[in-house]
């Protein structure tokens, strides 16, 4: 039986194993499918405290892992859980198939990108679809290409931003008439000569050749109902995020997005089992 089980390796997962294994608790800590969280797909942060002049998101997590790893942690890399159950202790997870026993469970699962749920954009998904600007920003299809970045928060504004030095212009489209975003990143996205706002719209259909490359987008203005259709070789999805919590549906409290409801500081409804970061 495992004392700690982490499930998550982001900000919150490793800040927990550095926290229980300092108080010799000996956790270990499940990476998922994306060791160090979304934050590995950002370029640079510049909002975490100590690093001035910012620090590369990778960069960021692999540091805290070591930092946890110093006291004792366990990293499990790649180790995803398909299935839990939270009825009695220890708790039973289904890990890459095996079971794990773990008398306490920290949930730091994170949050996945939202997608628009057309079927045009799961047909022309990694064909020039993407929900990563840092991530594909850099292949060869957007070089020197329109971009179409989708969203209207901080990471619409921050893949825009970085988009203008890989393509010839990026259209930032949001369905509202003003971004959302933080003032500092809207203010600099919109200064940018290269990103050119389109407002009240929403995107209806992702356009593609023989379904194998992007080539446009057709939107809808939200205030008249005028379709009109836009050249373009990708399309980055930033419409925000959805938890990773669909395994423990029906058996922890969660508001009606999915995330976990917090009973008590960051322990849930089930004693036990605590939770952290982006799921919560």
């Amino acid at each position: 039986v495992e004392n700690v089980v982490i499930i998550g390796s982001g900000c919150a997962g490793l800040t927990a194993a550095l926290y229980t294994a300092r108080a010799r608790l000996e956790p270990t800590g499940l990476t998922g499918a994306m060791p160090g969280g979304l934050l590995t797909t950002t370029s640079i942060v510049e909002n975490y405290p100590g690093f001035p002049e910012g620090i590369d998101g990778t960069e960021l997590m692999i540091q805290m892992q070591q930092q946890a790893e110093r006291f004792g942690a366990k990293v499990q890399f790649g180790s995803t859980v398909e299935a839990a159950d939270l009825s009695e202790r220890p708790f039973r997870l289904t890990v890459d198939g095996a079971e794990m026993l773990a008398q306490t469970l920290i949930i730091a699962s994170g949050a996945g990108h939202r997608h628009l749920g057309l079927e045009s954009e799961a047909k022309l998904d990694k064909k020039g679809v993407t929900y990563c600007a840092t991530c594909d920003g850099a292949l060869p299809m957007f070089r020197d290409q329109p971009l179409v970045v989708v969203g209207g928060g901080d990471s619409a504004c921050e893949e825009a931003t970085y988009l203008t030095r890989v393509g010839s212009k990026v259209y930032l489209i949001h369905r509202r008439d003003e971004l959302r975003a933080s003032k500092i990143m809207a203010d600099r996205a919109l200064a940018n000569d290269k990103i050119e706002p389109v407002w009240n719209s929403e995107v209806v259909e992702i356009l593609g050749e023989a379904e194998d490359k992007v080539t446009g987008v057709r939107l809808k203005n939200n205030q008249t109902g005028d379709e009109t259709t836009l050249d373009c070789a990708g399309v980055f999805i930033a419409i925000g995020h959805v938890p990773n919590t669909q395994i423990f549906k029906g058996q922890l409290e969660m508001d009606d997005a999915g995330y976990v409801k917090r009973v008590e500081g960051s322990q849930t409804s089930v004693p036990g089992v605590f939770v952290a970061g982006d799921c919560s």
